[in-house]
């Protein structure tokens, strides 16, 4: 079955790598705006009878990208293409995952079935928002097949190669997290814990690891995202507190917002490191092998 991969406006540069790694042709989509603010989508090449892989991140202005994404999907479906792959690293709208008060969209659900009506025949998305959001969470929303990848080994073993580590430790900032600490930590023969809130008394509040006790220790604190930094800033106040030797923040997409990185860094956090689901300053780690991987077993299949 031959392969293409097109690039939506968002993510272009990491679906030209994922082309040359699956060792498939790269179509060009031509977008732009018409004055009116309406979007222009346009094939470039002959899809007819193929596998289209469309690449898609929709972070900072999701709503546009999905647009854009429906339009590809949906032409190349009209234009004959056999089969249409989804690839959304940064899956917009997955907070909502369900009704937390009365009247509210449950915003994954209905973005989830626009994906699939559009004319998506697989998914393929890296580290969704909410853990619980997994592969058997998304075949409740939709008739498609849906892969939800990790970075989480990635990021570990970037950090591993590029620092000299002194008895690492990998912390979730919560306890959410912690399952973002266990699959980082076990790539990498790491301890993992997270931080977990006691109440003392009616007014105060600690803070700490769970279980292990870090002083002295490399720290690498992970999580899926960095938003406005909040989360993490309190995490590394912790952890410096409890007296590690040196941390260092990780997550999977950089959305940083609100001066983020600065705010990290200034808290103590030797470095920030992110994959490039978002582009950013900090997105060293590409989440092209990881799709390679998966989607090779996909279109060979």
């Amino acid at each position: 079955m031959s392969a293409i991969v097109l690039g939506g406006s968002s993510l272009e540069h990491v679906a030209v790598r994922l082309a040359k790694e699956l060792g498939v042709d790269y179509v060009k989509v031509e977008t732009r705006k018409f004055p009116d603010g309406e979007k222009y989508v346009r094939i470039t090449e002959d899809v007819e009878g193929k596998t289209a892989i469309v690449v898609q991140s929709m972070y900072h202005r999701p709503d546009e990208y999905l647009l854009e994404y429906f339009l590809i999907v949906d032409t190349l479906k009209d234009l004959g293409a056999k089969k249409v792959i989804g690839v959304i690293p940064y899956f917009a709208y997955a907070r909502q995952d369900q009704r937390f008060k009365p009247g509210e969209a449950i915003s994954l659900k209905t973005v989830s079935k626009l994906i699939e009506s559009a004319g998506t025949d697989v998914l393929y998305t890296v580290d969704v928002h909410r853990h619980r959001v997994e592969e058997a969470e998304f075949s409740r929303l939709v008739k498609i097949p849906v892969h939800n990848l990790t970075a989480m080994p990635e990021l570990a073993k970037y950090v591993v190669e590029n620092y000299d580590l002194k008895d690492p430790v990998v912390i979730g900032p919560d306890a959410e997290a912690e399952y973002w600490a266990r699959i980082a930590a076990e790539a990498i023969g790491a301890e993992h814990d997270y931080l977990e809130k006691r109440r003392i008394s009616d007014r105060e509040v600690e803070i700490k690891p769970k279980r292990l006790n870090v002083r002295g220790r490399d720290v690498l604190i992970v999580d899926d995202i960095i938003s406005t930094g909040g989360t993490m800033v309190k995490a590394i106040e912790v952890i410096k507190r409890e007296g590690a030797r040196r941390i260092i923040a990780a997550c999977t997409h950089p959305v940083l917002v609100e001066g983020a990185l600065a705010k990290i860094l200034r808290a103590g956090a030797e470095d920030v490191i992110a994959t490039d689901t978002i582009p950013s300053p900090i997105s060293r780690v590409s989440i092209v092998p990881i799709l390679a991987r998966a989607i090779k077993r996909e279109i060979s299949s």
